[in-house]
């Protein structure tokens, strides 16, 4: 069982240091991200079976919030139970937070940050949110029916907007898919079992994230103000995006710049950086907190967007093994999958390249950053620290 078996039989034994291993040491987003949980918890300490990944990785591309940590807080769930899911969660994603929530200070303490420094890092963003679109198409758009969800998706979110157009984008695809959509039924395997925990928890967890997704924009409108805007938003992307990681980025737009609390140019830059770090993307939000009011409600903004997610981990884990051999649920979440690239890449053109590539020079270097990840498979977090540095040199 490895180096980090259970400690005296406790099932939970390890889940802290091992998911602090892999978010310190786990680049390239949620992709990158599954393949390494898959070498370190299947091949090396026999944590789960390749059919309970699976599975695990089904439930955390099928529930909304970010897969790669949802897949995470699932094996903390299933190993400790809901303290072993904190652990997880904690280990995988304190290293991110800490590096996202300095750099947000950094920025609010000296917002004037060199001016090719941040061209560089916007110029990265676009290479790196361009590559996730592409991969994503080539994986989830497969035939004219995903495709043309995906381009009709696009249109919608570019003509209209608002910050609910990607939700209900989303939510008609998933009705589109169910229609339209004929998936493979899956060959019924080894699934993951019901996690250790009281039987009222899921319904308490459900409630409490249907209750908080309601209350939280009520609150918005009762008492204004820039804390509450920010968290509320924050718990709101990371209640309705699907996808994890990338897909974030138009939510999280609109929360921070929408709102007034960061400036675009802030908010891209940060986006860039993010991707230079180890661990989950969704520890971006840590970075717009702390820019817009400090260290402390970078740390609130950081529990909201993760906060649904583990939520409806908590819900949804011990029915999973039912609800994944469903057809008409499988077909929901392909349509609503080829959305999501739709979203992704209205995000890329507005305001990915509309705001960040404002030049010539920009624009050749994020084409070479492109390049640089889609030929020459170069890491991201090397791509970006590569474009801050020749976007501070050259473009300032």
């Amino acid at each position: 069982m490895g180096e980090d078996a259970p400690v005296d039989g406790a099932p939970g034994g390890g889940i802290g240091r091992t998911f602090l291993r892999l978010g310190s040491t786990s680049f390239g987003g949620p992709i990158a991200h599954l393949g390494v949980f898959r070498t370190e918890l299947v091949g090396r300490r026999g944590w789960l079976t390749d059919g309970q990944y699976a599975d695990l990785v089904a439930l955390g591309q099928f529930l909304p919030g970010p897969a790669s940590s949802q897949v995470g807080m699932g094996v903390g769930l299933l190993r400790g139970g809901i303290g072993g899911s904190l652990r997880a969660w904690l280990g995988f994603t304190l290293t991110s937070a800490v590096l996202m929530i300095a750099a947000g200070l950094a920025v609010s303490v000296a917002p004037q940050a060199p001016s090719g420094l941040l061209a560089g890092l916007k110029a990265a963003a676009a290479a790196v949110v361009a590559q996730a679109v592409l991969a994503m198409a080539r994986t989830l758009c497969r035939g004219w029916i995903r495709a043309g969800l995906a381009v009709l998706t696009a249109a919608v979110v570019l003509g209209l907007p608002t910050q609910w157009t990607p939700v209900a984008a989303l939510a008609t695809a998933g009705l589109a898919g169910m229609l339209l959509l004929r998936p493979e039924p899956v060959e019924p395997g080894a699934t993951v079992a019901a996690p250790p925990m009281p039987g009222w928890v899921p319904v308490a967890a459900l409630g409490v994230f249907v209750g908080l997704l309601v209350a939280l924009p009520v609150a918005v409108r009762t008492w204004p103000g820039e804390w509450l805007t920010l968290v509320a938003g924050c718990y709101r992307a990371g209640a309705l995006v699907f996808g994890g990681g990338h897909v974030v980025l138009p939510l999280l737009e609109q929360v921070a710049v929408g709102s007034g609390a960061i400036p675009e140019a802030t908010f891209l830059a940060g986006y860039g950086l993010a991707n230079a770090m180890p661990g989950p993307l969704f520890a971006f939000a840590g970075y717009l907190g702390a820019a817009a009011g400090g260290v402390l409600l970078g740390v609130a903004c950081l529990v909201a967007v993760f906060l649904p997610g583990w939520l409806l981990v908590l819900a949804a884990l011990g029915h999973w093994h039912r609800v994944s051999e469903d057809r008409r649920v499988r077909a929901a979440l392909a349509g609503i999958n080829a959305a999501v690239v739709g979203v992704l890449a209205a995000a890329l053109w507005n305001p990915v390249i509309t705001a960040g590539i404002t030049s010539w020079p920009a624009a050749v270097l994020a084409l070479t950053a492109f390049v640089a990840l889609i030929w020459r498979r170069v890491p991201p977090q090397y791509v970006v620290l590569a474009c801050a540095g020749i976007g501070w040199l050259l473009l300032g």
